[in-house]
């Protein structure tokens, strides 16, 4: 009789926090799952654009995956970040993770993204960071406007491959490159919203 073969272990992933509180402290994810974590050098870059917004900051983190901007706004001072992902390990990772951290201020949520948001609430940041797949990033934009505080900013990645213009109403303050990635960080002009 032949010997039966065991399952390969599951691969564990993991990524540092690289500023605040937690600075250091790893994250533990499924490395052979759906999540893409955002690189050190873009979060330092997106993270710096961010100071002046963050102390106290309402965050909402959508397409969560490792929850590497959700609980990074929250190692450097947001109050709250909200992670919303519907892949269930990662989901679980999550939970994990915010429980090693004792992150109090982080609610994981499972579920669809876009569908989720209405449990979210509002928020002064939103980091969006979907599937790179065609037409995502200009879908995850068009439910935020009812989430978003006065003084919000967006952060949303994308390939480099997806040339989509920002849907109407939407402007990046800043942008960056980084290998296959572009990011860029938003806002929506909630004025003219409301007039029209």
């Amino acid at each position: 009789m032949a010997a039966q073969r065991k399952k390969p272990a599951k691969t564990a992933g993991q990524l540092r926090i690289i500023g605040g509180q937690w600075r250091s402290r790893v994250l533990r994810f499924p490395a052979d799952g759906p999540a893409r974590p955002t690189g050190d050098r873009v979060r330092e870059t997106l993270f710096n654009w961010l100071t002046p917004w963050l102390p106290g900051a309402r965050c909402i983190d959508l397409y969560a995956g490792t929850g590497a901007l959700g609980f990074e706004a929250l190692s450097r001072g947001a109050a709250e970040a909200v992670l919303i992902e519907r892949d269930p390990d990662l989901l679980a990772a999550l939970q994990a993770n915010a429980a090693a951290l004792k992150a109090d201020g982080a609610r994981v949520i499972g579920g669809d993204a876009r569908a989720q948001l209405a449990a979210a609430g509002v928020a002064d940041i939103i980091f969006i960071d979907p599937p790179f797949v065609p037409g995502a990033a200009p879908a995850a934009l068009a439910g935020l406007p009812p989430h978003l505080a006065p003084q919000h900013r967006v952060y949303l990645e994308r390939s480099t491959d997806d040339d989509t213009d920002l849907p109407l109403g939407w402007t990046a303050v800043k942008s960056g490159r980084a290998g296959r990635v572009r990011y860029d960080l938003l806002v929506f002009d909630l004025i003219a919203q409301g007039s029209a």
